[in-house]
């Protein structure tokens, strides 16, 4: 009798336990956002969000990583490995529909929003003889980190401008950081750069070498051929003089960004992060300027990526 009435004692108590934390909550509350290089903006955005939805999204804490970028981004988003991710807009297509690097293998995936638009940098080294674009024959280019967006979109202007990305040059892919330091010491001549302005490595190299000793080449004219080939996914603008010091303004090619999710996120957690990115979008532009620049009249328009329905449900919400 003794046993019988411990073990229901037992019993009771174990159903009066209070749940777990976290147990009810998506992958236990832990949310992890795969950016790109420390040095780009994807590291600063991502580590900026990161902090909302600590913040704000009861019972979540977040944790941006260091990534490869857009190419690696997706594939672990695919995997379960991340949570969220920041990716190009063009890689993002390519990898939903099987195209490209992702060629039969499409990624799945879903979209929180449209953010703020990646600029195309080519920086060259003055002392590398380099004016103009077909100048890169024959140099030690790099072209991003392998398999990351930047390293798909340099490809293609390359091709646009009339060279082969691996016979023409001698291709690097190299990180961010491992490309300033290339071009420092001399063993990279030019180098391709897709973020926000201003991306802090590249302003880190302006501003430590003396004026004119590197210089941000326009890409203007390489924007109708590559467009043609790929579509309005490439459009052209500005890199304003203000965002590294330059002489004048510079006429580059621009490409949208992403913020996508895998499917499985339950709606409610895909609401409250939407939510968040909009509510706290001044705390977001405190940690970059490109933080305050998307809105949400345009954010939903993340096509081919399809919105994930808690997504959908935030802007339909008015």
């Amino acid at each position: 009798m003794a046993l019988v009435l411990a073990a229901a004692f037992l019993l009771t108590a174990c159903s009066s336990l209070p749940e777990r934390p976290g147990a009810a909550l998506w992958h236990g509350g832990r949310l992890f956002i795969a950016t790109g290089n420390t040095s780009g903006v994807y590291y600063a955005i991502g580590g900026g969000f990161a902090d909302l939805i600590t913040k704000h999204v009861t019972g979540y804490e977040a944790r941006a990583e260091a990534t490869g970028a857009s190419g690696e981004n997706i594939q672990r988003i695919a995997t379960g490995d991340m949570d969220i991710a920041l990716t190009l807009a063009d890689t993002a297509a390519d990898a939903y529909s099987g195209k490209g690097a992702f060629d039969g293998k499409p990624q799945k995936m879903v979209a929180l929003a449209r953010v703020y638009k990646s600029y195309v940098h080519l920086v060259v080294r003055t002392s590398a003889r380099i004016t103009k674009f077909s100048d890169l024959r024959g140099k030690r280019v790099s072209t991003g980190s392998a398999g990351s967006g930047v390293d798909v979109v340099a490809g293609r202007i390359l091709f646009a401008g009339g060279l082969n990305p691996d016979t023409d040059i001698q291709r690097q892919r190299l990180s961010l950081p491992e490309t300033t330091k290339g071009m420092q010491n001399g063993s990279t001549d030019a180098f391709f750069w897709t973020g926000g302005l201003p991306t802090p490595g590249i302003s880190d190299l302006l501003g430590s070498a003396s004026p004119g000793a590197y210089q941000i080449l326009p890409l203007s004219s390489l924007l109708q051929p590559l467009a043609y080939r790929y579509g309005p996914v490439y459009s052209g603008a500005k890199i304003p003089k203000t965002a590294y010091n330059t002489p004048g303004d510079i006429d580059t090619i621009v490409i949208g960004n992403f913020i996508v999710v895998s499917p499985d996120m339950p709606e409610q957690l895909a609401y409250d992060l939407t939510k968040v990115l909009f509510e706290y979008q001044k705390d977001l532009a405190k940690i970059h300027p490109e933080g305050g620049n998307f809105d949400k009249g345009t954010a939903p328009q993340t096509d081919p990526i399809p919105l994930h329905p808690g997504a959908a449900r935030f802007y339909s919400s008015g």
